[in-house]
C-alpha cells in the first residue's frame, strides 16, 4: 500500500459509484434494479481484497508480478519518454535496445499471455498513474460488465429465477474474489459472459448489430491472447448452442429428423475446426501437443509455480498421451467442480472453496433425487446443453492440468457461473408449473 493508494483510490471510487448510479436505469428494470449496486460494490470489494490477501497472505504473487513488476515499469517508461512508453505497449514481447532498461525488469516480459494483461494492466495506469488498487478497480469494472452481460442473458430467458441466476452470476464468492482484480481469470471471465451475450443476441435472437458483432470479437481476441485452451473449450459449446436453439423453431418434426445428420456434420466440423484455428501458432495448443501441454503445465504447477499457492492433490499417472488424460477425466471434472472436500482443507482459502464445492455436490444432489429418471427430458435444453458442455470440458481440461488446490480455486471461475446457470435452469424445468407447460408444449 502506497500513499498515493490513499490519495487516488477513493477518488476513482466516487467517480465510478456515480457513473454506475447514473447508468443503473439503462441496464435494468423493476427486478433486475435491485441486484446492480451490491453486485457492482462485491465486484470492487473482491477487487481490493485480492490485494490485500497477496500482500498479508502470500507475500506476493501473480497480481504484483503483473503490476508492481509489470506494469508499473511500462508506466516508469511513458514518464520518462512518452515514445518508450508506446514501443513497449505495442511490442511483441521482445527486449529493443530503446527500452531494455525497462523491460529487463518485467518478470513475465518473454511470456506473451501475461505480457498481453500487463500491458492491459498498463493502459489503466495511465488514468491512475500506476496506483495498484485504482489499476485494479478498472479490472474490477470490466467484470462487472461481462458478470452482468452474461446475468441479463439468461435472466431474460428465465426471468421466474432472476434470483437463483443473479446468485450464480454476480455473487458467489470464490467468483468475486478470483475474477475480480488485476489477475487474467477476471478478464477471461468477463469476456466469457460478454460473448455469450453476443451470441445469443445476434445468431440465437438473430438481431443485426454492429456494436455487439464488435463486441464479440474484442471478447475472441481477449481470451485468444490470455487463454487459448478456453476457446477450444467454449467454441464447440457455443456452436452447439446455436445450432440446437436455431433447430428448435423448425416447427416440422419431419424437418427436425431429416436436418440432424447436417446439423451433426455440421457441428463436428465447426467443433474441430474451431479448436484447430485457435491452436494454430501455438503448438502447445495443436491437437497433437494439448495432452503433453497438460502434463507439463500439471508438473509445473504443482512442484514449481503453485507450489505456494495452497494443497496440492493428484489424480494418477499422466504422460503425455491423450489416452492418460481420458483416463482421469472423472477424476479430473470431480474435483474442479466437487473438490476440495471439507476433510481436504489446510488454510482458510481452502475452507471457502471446500464449503462452495459442497453446496454444489448438494445442489446436484437435490436436483437428482428431485427429477429422477426425468433428468434426462430436462436436460434436452440448449442453454442446459450448452452451459453443461462448456463448463464439464473445461472442468475436465484444467482439473487435469493443474493439480494443485490452490491454483484450481483461481483457473475454475470461468467455468462455474456457465454450471450453476445449466442447474439452475434444469431445477426451473422440473418445477410442477413448468413441467405442465413442457407436457403442453410435446
Amino acid at each position: 500500500m502506497e500513499t498515493r493508494d490513499l490519495l487516488i483510490t477513493p477518488a476513482y471510487l466516487a467517480i465510478l459509484f456515480a457513473i454506475a448510479f447514473w447508468l443503473r436505469p439503462y441496464f435494468t428494470d423493476s427486478t433486475t434494479y435491485r441486484y446492480f449496486f451490491p453486485a457492482f460494490t462485491f465486484k470492487v470489494i473482491g477487487a481490493l481484497a485480492l490485494g490485500f490477501i497477496y500482500t498479508f497472505y502470500y507475500h506476493g504473487g501473480d497480481t504484483f508480478n503483473f503490476h508492481t513488476h509489470g506494469s508499473r515499469h511500462i508506466w516508469d517508461a511513458f514518464v520518462d519518454s512518452p515514445d518508450t512508453g508506446l514501443s513497449m505497449m505495442f511490442s511483441d514481447g521482445k527486449h529493443q535496445e530503446s527500452f531494455y532498461r525497462y523491460s529487463s525488469r518485467i518478470f513475465f516480459f518473454g511470456d506473451k499471455s501475461s505480457f498481453f494483461l500487463i500491458r492491459i494492466a498498463a493502459f489503466f495506469d495511465l488514468f491512475t498513474f500506476s496506483t495498484y488498487s485504482s489499476t485494479a478497480l478498472f479490472f474490477a469494472v470490466f467484470s462487472f460488465l461481462g458478470s452482468w452481460m452474461l446475468f441479463t442473458t439468461f435472466y431474460k430467458r428465465y426471468p421466474e429465477g432472476h434470483f437463483l441466476i443473479a446468485i450464480a452470476c454476480l455473487f458467489v464468492p470464490s467468483m468475486v474474489l478470483w475474477g475480480s482484480g488485476l489477475l487474467k481469470d477476471t478478464i477471461v471471465m468477463s469476456a466469457l459472459g460478454m460473448m455469450t451475450y453476443c451470441v445469443d443476441y445476434l445468431f440465437n435472437q438473430r438481431k443485426w448489430s454492429l456494436f455487439y458483432l464488435l463486441v464479440l470479437l474484442l471478447g475472441l481476441y481477449l481470451v485468444f491472447s490470455l487463454k487459448k485452451f478456453v476457446l477450444q473449450a467454449y467454441l464447440p459449446a457455443a456452436l452447439f448452442w446455436v445450432y440446437l436453439t436455431n433447430v428448435q423453431r423448425l416447427r416440422s418434426v419431419m424437418v427436425r429428423i431429416l436436418a440432424l445428420p447436417i446439423i451433426v456434420i455440421l457441428l463436428v466440423a465447426g467443433a474441430y475446426y474451431s479448436v484447430v484455428r485457435v491452436g494454430e501458432g501455438d503448438q502447445r495448443y495443436s491437437l497433437d501437443k494439448i495432452a503433453e501441454t497438460a502434463r507439463i503445465t500439471a508438473i509445473d504447477i504443482r512442484y514449481q509455480s503453485g507450489k505456494d499457492a495452497g494443497s496440492g492433490y493428484t489424480l494418477g499417472t499422466l504422460d503425455g498421451t491423450f489416452a492418460s488424460m481420458l483416463r482421469l477425466s472423472p477424476q479430473a471434472i470431480n474435483v474442479t467442480l466437487f473438490r476440495p472436500y471439507l476433510w481436504e482443507v489446510r488454510n482458510p482459502l481452502m475452507l471457502m472453496s471446500a464449503l462452495e464445492s459442497t453446496a454444489y455436490l448438494v445442489f446436484v444432489l437435490i436436483i437428482i433425487y428431485r427429477c429422477g429418471f426425468a433428468i434426462f427430458r430436462y436436460i434436452n435444453n440448449p442453454d442446459v446443453l450448452f452451459t453443461m458442455v462448456f463448463s464439464l470440458v473445461y472442468a475436465f481440461a484444467v482439473g487435469v492440468s493443474t493439480f494443485n488446490f490452490g491454483t484450481l480455486s483461481r483457473y475454475k471461475t470461468p467455468l462455474m457461473p456457465f454450471f450453476l446457470i445449466g442447474l439452475i435452469v434444469v431445477y426451473l424445468r422440473n418445477k410442477p408449473e413448468n413441467v405442465a407447460s413442457l407436457d403442453r408444449t410435446e
